[in-house]
Protein backbone atom coordinates (compact mmCIF):
# COMPACT_ATOMS: atom_id res chain seq x y z
CA UNK A 1 0.00 0.00 0.00
CA UNK A 2 1.23 2.88 -1.10
CA UNK A 3 1.69 6.17 1.51
CA UNK A 4 0.00 9.48 0.68
CA UNK A 5 -0.01 13.22 2.35
CA UNK A 6 -3.39 14.82 2.36
CA UNK A 7 -4.08 17.77 1.28
CA UNK A 8 -2.51 20.71 2.17
CA UNK A 9 -5.08 24.00 2.17
CA UNK A 10 -3.09 26.76 3.64
CA UNK A 11 -3.52 29.56 0.34
CA UNK A 12 -7.88 27.92 -0.17
CA UNK A 13 -9.58 31.37 -0.46
CA UNK A 14 -12.21 33.19 2.34
CA UNK A 15 -14.87 32.70 -0.67
CA UNK A 16 -13.89 28.59 -1.41
CA UNK A 17 -14.33 27.69 2.54
CA UNK A 18 -17.53 30.09 2.55
CA UNK A 19 -18.68 28.00 0.01
CA UNK A 20 -18.16 24.51 1.15
CA UNK A 21 -19.75 25.76 5.32
CA UNK A 22 -22.97 26.23 2.51
CA UNK A 23 -22.36 22.87 0.86
CA UNK A 24 -22.28 20.87 4.30
CA UNK A 25 -25.25 22.83 5.31
CA UNK A 26 -27.32 21.89 2.25
CA UNK A 27 -26.11 18.50 2.21
CA UNK A 28 -27.47 18.05 6.22
CA UNK A 29 -30.96 20.29 4.84
CA UNK A 30 -30.06 22.54 8.13
CA UNK A 31 -29.00 26.53 8.71
CA UNK A 32 -27.06 25.27 11.97
CA UNK A 33 -24.23 22.92 11.35
CA UNK A 34 -21.59 22.15 14.39
CA UNK A 35 -17.72 21.94 14.27
CA UNK A 36 -18.33 18.58 14.08
CA UNK A 37 -20.88 18.26 11.29
CA UNK A 38 -18.29 20.21 9.48
CA UNK A 39 -15.19 17.94 10.08
CA UNK A 40 -17.36 14.69 9.10
CA UNK A 41 -18.49 16.48 5.91
CA UNK A 42 -16.70 19.18 5.04
CA UNK A 43 -13.84 19.32 2.64
CA UNK A 44 -11.66 21.06 5.14
CA UNK A 45 -11.26 21.06 8.99
CA UNK A 46 -12.99 23.20 11.26
CA UNK A 47 -9.87 24.85 13.25
CA UNK A 48 -8.75 26.05 9.54
CA UNK A 49 -11.95 27.88 8.95
CA UNK A 50 -12.60 29.23 12.34
CA UNK A 51 -9.12 30.44 12.42
CA UNK A 52 -9.50 32.45 9.22
CA UNK A 53 -12.80 34.31 10.33
CA UNK A 54 -11.16 34.38 13.99
CA UNK A 55 -13.89 32.30 15.52
CA UNK A 56 -16.95 29.31 14.02
CA UNK A 57 -19.38 31.58 15.03
CA UNK A 58 -17.64 33.94 12.72
CA UNK A 59 -17.32 31.72 9.76
CA UNK A 60 -21.17 30.76 10.01
CA UNK A 61 -21.71 34.38 9.92
CA UNK A 62 -19.82 34.60 6.95
CA UNK A 63 -21.73 31.71 5.42
CA UNK A 64 -25.13 33.25 6.27
CA UNK A 65 -25.80 29.94 8.37
CA UNK A 66 -27.28 30.27 12.31
CA UNK A 67 -24.92 30.55 15.31
CA UNK A 68 -24.88 26.93 17.20
CA UNK A 69 -24.57 26.18 20.78
CA UNK A 70 -22.06 22.93 20.90
CA UNK A 71 -23.58 21.23 24.47
CA UNK A 72 -20.58 18.72 24.21
CA UNK A 73 -18.08 21.09 24.28
CA UNK A 74 -15.53 19.75 27.09
CA UNK A 75 -15.37 22.32 30.24
CA UNK A 76 -11.47 22.42 30.14
CA UNK A 77 -12.10 23.63 26.82
CA UNK A 78 -14.17 26.59 27.64
CA UNK A 79 -11.63 27.50 30.72
CA UNK A 80 -8.65 27.72 28.34
CA UNK A 81 -10.25 30.04 25.93
CA UNK A 82 -10.86 32.10 28.87
CA UNK A 83 -7.41 31.96 29.71
CA UNK A 84 -7.14 33.04 25.98
CA UNK A 85 -9.25 36.06 26.14
CA UNK A 86 -8.41 37.38 29.57
CA UNK A 87 -4.21 37.36 27.74
CA UNK A 88 -5.60 38.64 24.58
CA UNK A 89 -7.78 41.98 26.28
CA UNK A 90 -5.31 42.25 29.46
CA UNK A 91 -8.32 41.32 31.94
CA UNK A 92 -10.92 39.95 32.80
CA UNK A 93 -13.58 39.13 30.25
CA UNK A 94 -16.84 40.46 29.95
CA UNK A 95 -19.63 38.92 28.27
CA UNK A 96 -19.62 41.34 25.36
CA UNK A 97 -15.96 40.48 24.64
CA UNK A 98 -17.17 37.37 24.08
CA UNK A 99 -18.05 38.67 20.44
CA UNK A 100 -16.95 39.88 17.81
CA UNK A 101 -13.85 37.02 16.78
CA UNK A 102 -11.57 37.34 20.60
CA UNK A 103 -13.62 33.65 22.23
CA UNK A 104 -13.74 30.92 20.28
CA UNK A 105 -17.41 30.03 22.08
CA UNK A 106 -20.37 32.44 22.68
CA UNK A 107 -22.00 33.93 25.81
CA UNK A 108 -24.33 31.94 24.79
CA UNK A 109 -22.54 28.67 25.24
CA UNK A 110 -21.27 29.78 28.69
CA UNK A 111 -24.77 30.34 30.27
CA UNK A 112 -26.02 27.02 28.74
CA UNK A 113 -23.12 25.46 31.03
CA UNK A 114 -22.60 27.28 34.35
CA UNK A 115 -26.48 29.38 34.07
CA UNK A 116 -24.42 33.00 33.38
CA UNK A 117 -21.15 34.32 32.90
CA UNK A 118 -20.21 35.56 36.48
CA UNK A 119 -20.55 31.37 37.53
CA UNK A 120 -18.47 30.18 34.44
CA UNK A 121 -15.56 33.02 35.98
CA UNK A 122 -16.29 31.52 39.49
CA UNK A 123 -15.84 28.07 38.36
CA UNK A 124 -13.09 28.91 36.31
CA UNK A 125 -11.16 30.53 39.42
CA UNK A 126 -11.86 27.26 40.85
CA UNK A 127 -9.83 25.05 38.41
CA UNK A 128 -7.16 27.21 37.91
CA UNK A 129 -6.63 27.21 42.33
CA UNK A 130 -6.89 23.42 42.10
CA UNK A 131 -3.56 22.36 41.37
CA UNK A 132 -2.51 22.62 45.32
CA UNK A 133 -0.05 25.09 43.82
CA UNK A 134 0.95 27.93 46.32
CA UNK A 135 0.33 31.57 45.18
CA UNK A 136 3.34 33.05 46.07
CA UNK A 137 3.87 37.01 46.28
CA UNK A 138 5.78 38.55 44.03
CA UNK A 139 9.92 38.86 44.21
CA UNK A 140 10.09 35.26 45.49
CA UNK A 141 13.73 34.68 45.03
CA UNK A 142 13.98 31.35 46.26
CA UNK A 143 13.96 29.15 42.65
CA UNK A 144 13.70 25.26 43.05
CA UNK A 145 15.18 22.92 40.84
CA UNK A 146 13.82 21.32 37.82
CA UNK A 147 11.78 18.63 37.88
CA UNK A 148 9.06 19.83 35.85
CA UNK A 149 8.29 19.17 32.30
CA UNK A 150 8.93 22.44 30.43
CA UNK A 151 5.46 22.78 29.05
CA UNK A 152 3.27 25.77 31.28
CA UNK A 153 0.06 23.74 31.47
CA UNK A 154 -3.17 26.16 31.21
CA UNK A 155 -4.11 26.22 34.67
CA UNK A 156 -0.71 27.76 35.50
CA UNK A 157 -0.98 29.57 32.96
CA UNK A 158 -3.98 31.08 34.44
CA UNK A 159 -2.63 31.59 38.04
CA UNK A 160 0.64 33.82 36.38
CA UNK A 161 -1.80 36.09 34.35
CA UNK A 162 -4.54 36.53 37.04
CA UNK A 163 -0.98 36.64 39.55
CA UNK A 164 0.93 39.53 37.24
CA UNK A 165 -2.33 41.12 36.23
CA UNK A 166 -2.10 40.39 32.41
CA UNK A 167 0.96 43.05 32.22
CA UNK A 168 4.72 42.90 31.39
CA UNK A 169 6.81 42.15 34.59
CA UNK A 170 9.50 44.30 32.51
CA UNK A 171 7.49 47.19 31.18
CA UNK A 172 3.84 46.94 32.67
CA UNK A 173 2.84 46.60 28.97
CA UNK A 174 -0.53 45.02 28.05
CA UNK A 175 -2.77 44.21 25.42
CA UNK A 176 -4.30 47.65 25.62
CA UNK A 177 -1.20 48.88 24.64
CA UNK A 178 -0.48 46.66 22.11
CA UNK A 179 1.52 44.04 23.56
CA UNK A 180 1.13 40.05 23.06
CA UNK A 181 2.01 38.61 26.66
CA UNK A 182 3.67 35.53 26.98
CA UNK A 183 4.19 33.23 29.52
CA UNK A 184 8.13 33.35 31.11
CA UNK A 185 10.32 30.93 32.93
CA UNK A 186 12.43 33.36 35.38
CA UNK A 187 15.36 31.04 35.02
CA UNK A 188 15.42 29.67 31.91
CA UNK A 189 14.06 26.27 31.97
CA UNK A 190 17.22 25.12 29.60
CA UNK A 191 19.08 26.17 32.65
CA UNK A 192 17.21 24.60 35.16
CA UNK A 193 14.47 26.70 35.92
CA UNK A 194 11.32 24.88 36.71
CA UNK A 195 7.94 25.04 35.66
CA UNK A 196 6.17 26.41 38.67
CA UNK A 197 3.98 29.40 39.34
CA UNK A 198 7.73 31.04 41.22
CA UNK A 199 9.68 30.62 38.03
CA UNK A 200 7.10 31.96 35.90
CA UNK A 201 6.01 35.47 35.09
CA UNK A 202 4.47 37.73 31.93
CA UNK A 203 6.24 39.64 29.91
CA UNK A 204 5.55 41.05 26.70
CA UNK A 205 6.89 39.44 23.31
CA UNK A 206 9.09 42.51 23.11
CA UNK A 207 10.46 41.86 26.37
CA UNK A 208 10.90 38.05 26.07
CA UNK A 209 12.85 38.52 23.21
CA UNK A 210 15.54 40.92 25.21
CA UNK A 211 15.77 38.43 27.72
CA UNK A 212 16.20 35.59 25.97
CA UNK A 213 18.86 37.64 23.76
CA UNK A 214 20.88 38.73 27.14
CA UNK A 215 20.37 35.19 28.21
Amino acid sequence: MAFELEEFHRNISDDELVADLVRVSLELSKKQITFRDYNRLGKYHSSTVAIRFGSWHEALKKAGLEKTIDRNIPTEDLFRNIVEVWTKLGRQPKTRDLSGGVSKFSSSTYAYRFGNWRNALTKFVEWANDQNIPVEPRGQSEVPSRKTPRNVNWRLRAQVLMRDEAKCRLCGAAPSDGAKLQVDHIVPWSKGGATVLTNLQILCEQCNIGKSDLS
